[in-house]
Formats: structure tokens, C-alpha cells, sequence
């Protein structure tokens, strides 16, 4: 669409959901597209709005607190129309429980709006209920926890993610790449690519692409087998995985593979995997609510003794003081399971 053709639609009204704890960043990498798409056409193409569930607003991760256009205890909230409502969130989504913010998302969403999740805002769409039968991402912080919590639904380590009426992205800087596929979709790739050159955006990355650096760019190796076997690792770190089955499954010998892990990465394979596992074990910590006992299983330790040991040894701190220092944690939120040693069977690492 040349841009002189622009201005015969209807300005498309943007709701920016802003949840305690929200990243400033993806916000702004959401909100900013639209007002440069404006500015370049010279005309409204988009306008926007604040919304947060007090008159209090919101603040966001580094301390700021915006003010809302609207807040959703006021009186006649629900008489604003958006054709799109965006949920920015941070910090641990899942401890937001506001049963009149998911009940005006519902709202919202019977009456056509497109609902949107920025960062952590998917978790807060998928707990109103919004994303049952979609395709979704998350910032990957989150993934874990979001897996645990919601089984049901389709999560993918994707940047951002268009299933019909329904979006999500991973936020930071991922927010722009969304923002351009829908200006691109709404008023033409001309329009999208000035926008995109406004920020200095050289290489517009597609929905599809990783949220995390590649394992040769992540753990400075050089080595294609080595590169093969850390993949692999990420994605199975929860199974039973040994030296002999990883070096089998990129081509190379055991040993071989040992000398891979030492000398490139300065430590063994077996120790590499128990990080991974304890780094996937604090993130649920950080970013569910899950008892202590079923983060041990669901990050590949089978004895709950063991795990905490490991936890303290790695990072100071025991599981359950970690989950207690969490900011914004409180306890009693979780809905089942206790944290009971004896519930696990001896034993060491899967």
C-alpha cells in the first residue's frame, strides 16, 4: 500500500494493559511503532491507550510508575472500545491474581477485541482463560513455570506469534519485531520498513526466530558436535541422558565428546547438564508457585535431599529460601502437593 493511500481507514485503538512489575522496555517497543507510523504518514493511523486495574497505575520493573488513561475500578470502564488490548507484564506474572482485570479481559474479548501478551501479559491472558486452542510464546524465563502451569496450551521459545486473533510476543526488543509484521499487515510493507528504519532496525526478525543466542554464539565454541550435543542438552535436560547417548547422537566417541566439554567449556558434560537443570529448577522457583518438591521432579532430580543440597551448593541459598526471598511471592498460592522429602524415591540425578 503506498503511504499516500494510508489515511482511509479507521485509526485502530490500541489498550495497553500494564501490570504491576511491567518491562518499560517492551512497552515502549510496542507503543513507540505506533506513534512513528503516525508521525511519518501525517496522520492518526494509530492512538492508544493506558490501562491499568487501580488509578494508582502501574510501575514498572526499574521503578517508574505511569499513570493510566484508564483504570479498570473506575466507574464506566467498560464503555471503552479497543480493537486491540496488549498485556504488558514482568516480574513473576503468575503471583497477579485480580479476578476484575481477567473478568474485563473476558469482557473484552467476546466482543471481537484482538488480545495481545507481551512478555509475561501471556500468562495473564492464559489465566482469564484467553488462550485455550492458541499458539502463544513467552519471555523464556517464563516457559518453564508457563509448562507447569498451563499443560494444555501451545508455548513456543518463538519470538512472537500470530494465531488469529490472538497475539503474543517474548518482549525486550521482540515487541518491535511484532509491531512490524502488524503495521506490515495493516498498512503495507513500505509503511513497516520506514518504521523499522526510524529505530535504527537494520534486520526485522520473523515470529519464528530464537529468543536465546544459538550454542555456538551462547557458549563461545567452536565445534559443530559440541555445538550439537549443548542443543540437545537444552531441549532433554529433564531426561535420563548419558555421555554415551549424547556422543551417539552427533556422530562422535565418548571420549572424544569428554575432551569437547573440557576443553572448550572448561568442565564435564555431567556437570554442564546439572547446571542446566538447577538454572531450570531456579526459574521455577523465581516464576511459578510450585511446591518445592514438584520443581525437584520437574527439573530431573528424582531425591529431594539431593536437590536441595545441589541448590545450596550452586547458589547459596536453599530452594525454600529462594522461594521466600522472591519478590512478590506469597505463600499459600500454591493448589496442591506438599514439600515432602519422602515423597521422592532415593536415589541421585536422573
Amino acid at each position: 500500500m503506498p503511504l499516500g493511500d494510508v489515511g482511509g481507514r479507521p485509526v485502530r485503538r490500541i489498550g495497553f494493559l500494564l501490570i504491576e512489575n511491567f518491562s518499560l522496555m517492551s512497552f515502549a517497543a510496542a507503543v513507540e511503532p505506533l506513534r512513528a507510523a503516525n508521525v511519518i504518514t501525517g496522520r492518526q493511523l494509530y492512538s492508544w491507550s493506558i490501562v491499568a486495574p487501580k488509578a494508582a497505575g502501574a510501575a514498572t520493573s526499574s521503578g517508574a510508575r505511569l499513570a493510566p488513561d484508564l483504570a479498570l475500578s473506575a466507574a464506566g470502564a467498560d464503555r471503552r472500545r479497543f480493537d486491540d488490548v496488549f498485556v504488558c507484564a514482568g516480574g513473576n506474572p503468575a503471583t497477579f491474581v485480580d479476578e476484575a482485570t481477567f473478568a474485563w479481559l473476558r469482557r473484552q474479548a467476546r466482543r471481537g477485541t484482538r488480545m495481545g501478551g507481551v512478555s509475561g501479559g501471556t500468562w495473564i491472558l492464559a489465566r482469564a482463560g484467553l488462550m485455550a486452542g492458541y499458539r502463544c510464546t513467552i519471555h523464556w524465563e517464563h516457559v518453564a513455570a508457563f509448562r507447569e502451569a498451563f499443560a494444555e496450551i501451545d508455548v513456543r521459545p518463538t519470538l512472537f506469534e500470530i494465531d488469529r486473533d490472538r497475539l503474543s510476543c517474548a518482549g525486550g526488543i521482540a515487541s518491535l519485531d511484532l509491531m512490524h509484521a502488524l503495521i506490515e499487515a495493516d498498512f503495507g510493507a513500505e509503511l513497516a520498513r520506514r518504521v523499522s528504519e526510524w529505530f535504527l532496525q537494520t534486520s526485522v526478525r520473523t515470529g519464528d526466530g530464537s529468543q536465546r543466542m544459538e550454542p555456538p554464539a551462547r557458549f563461545n565454541v567452536h565445534s559443530a558436535p559440541l555445538a550439537a550435543a549443548l542443543a540437545l542438552l537444552q531441549r532433554r535436560y529433564t531426561e535420563p541422558i548419558d555421555a554415551t547417548t549424547l556422543a551417539q547422537a552427533v556422530g562422535i566417541s565418548t571420549r572424544h565428546l569428554q575432551r569437547l566439554f573440557l576443553s572448550q567449556l572448561g568442565t564435564t558434560l555431567e556437570r554442564h547438564l546439572f547446571a542446566i537443570r538447577l538454572d531450570h529448577a531456579r526459574q521455577l522457583l523465581r516464576q511459578s508457585t510450585l511446591p518445592v518438591l514438584e520443581v525437584a521432579l520437574a527439573s530431573g532430580f528424582v531425591s529431594a535431599s539431593h536437590f536441595s543440597r545441589a541448590y545450596k551448593t550452586q547458589f547459596g541459598i536453599s530452594p525454600r529460601q529462594e522461594r521466600q526471598n522472591r519478590a512478590g511471592y506469597r505463600s499459600g498460592t500454591h493448589s496442591s502437593g506438599r514439600d515432602d522429602a519422602n515423597s521422592l524415591k532415593k536415589g541421585e540425578m536422573a
